[in-house]
């Protein structure tokens, strides 16, 4: 019988459902309530977030709570959820800002608050919506006030330094050295289609050989909200992803990977984690004050084409930004260099 060929995608919802189950064994009933009524409109991933911060609620309660400390956690009954006030979860958020799990020291910053409120309001939401309690206090608690990130990103001159570095791997030890003579073309290839596309790693190794159209110049990804699009690549993509494809068929993947683009030296479809790795790898050898990630590699394609196009929207609709005030917000300190300059562009009279 022959073996299905893995879906990346449909492995990773797959995956998903299963830790879901898991965590709901752990919660109280009526929780199941809730998650059943959110599945029509948000992703595995995106619920399975969703459960282990109301379990992180739920686990602060009956820690901290004299009366739900009495009882276990699967046996919390609805009725808690209008027993609660606006005090209990502020205290919640303040306790999430440090506390200790598994022995280890867990923090979480006003973005990371921001997160577990918004998980514990739709949680209320739903069941004050279906008349099911009669207060709801986490729609009385504001969102933590937000500081904007500095972008990091890269300078051409440090783009291009990286995938030297790729290329001629002269800074890797000798054992990195080994691998790198087989791994060579599909390393060049990944770090130039996340510099080249500003597409998610996620994103990256989800992709099959079958979403490439060379014809088109393009790749068909499937973005964070499970809707698919097609993203455009220039002619350095193109000639990195030729150069590994050309390797790329004297593989035998594993069976269930035939169709993986990219694949590991196990002859598996790339994990995040792996590319994760192998960016900071190559980007350790580089000479720089700046932390490069990943993200940051999208980072660096999203301010250079904002830069070079100044359309916000283009830019929103190429990184699969839904709201386009969250590409204008990460994007506002180019926007005020753009002004600056502006500033100096036009001379009102000649210079003596």
């Amino acid at each position: 019988m022959a073996t299905k060929v893995e879906n990346y995608h449909e492995e990773q919802n797959k995956q998903n459902i299963l830790k879901m189950r898991a965590v709901l064994d752990t919660l109280p009933g009526f929780c199941r309530s809730f998650f059943r009524g959110i599945e029509e409109y948000t992703s595995t991933r995106t619920r399975l977030a969703y459960a282990y911060d109301i379990r992180l609620f739920f686990e602060f309660l009956h820690e901290k709570n004299s009366i739900c400390s009495k009882m276990e956690i699967k046996d919390y009954p609805l009725t808690l959820l209008d027993q609660l006030t606006r005090m209990d979860i502020e205290e919640y958020l303040e306790y999430i800002t440090l506390y200790q799990k598994d022995g280890k020291d867990i923090t979480n910053d006003e973005r990371g608050k921001a997160r577990k409120l918004a998980a514990l309001r739709s949680f209320y939401n739903y069941f004050f919506e279906n008349e099911m309690i009669e207060k709801n206090p986490a729609a009385l608690v504001p969102l933590p006030k937000q500081h904007e990130k500095e972008i990091i990103r890269l300078e051409p001159n440090e783009v291009a330094i990286l995938l030297d570095q790729v290329e001629d791997g002269t800074k890797l030890t000798k054992k990195e050295l080994e691998y790198h003579k087989k791994t060579k073309l599909r390393d060049v290839a990944i770090l130039t289609l996340l510099l080249g596309t500003g597409i998610r790693v996620s994103e990256c190794v989800g992709l099959d050989l079958s979403d490439i159209n060379f014809d088109v110049g393009g790749i068909k990804i499937r973005r964070k909200g499970g809707y698919e699009a097609v993203i455009y690549f220039g002619d350095e993509v193109e000639t990195a992803l030729l150069d590994y494809l050309e390797e790329r068929e004297h593989i035998i993947p594993m069976e269930g990977h035939e169709n993986a683009l990219f694949l590991s030296l196990q002859n598996r479809r790339m994990a995040v984690r792996s590319v994760e790795n192998l960016v900071k790898k190559y980007a350790s050898r580089v000479t720089t004050l700046k932390k490069i990630t990943p993200h940051k590699l999208r980072s660096t394609y999203g301010t250079t084409l904002y830069q070079e196009t100044g359309d916000i929207y283009l830019v929103a609709d190429v990184l699969g930004h839904k709201d386009v005030n969250t590409t204008r917000k990460h994007y506002a300190a180019q926007a005020d260099e753009r002004r600056r300059k502006a500033a100096n562009a036009i001379r009102l009279r000649e210079q003596l």
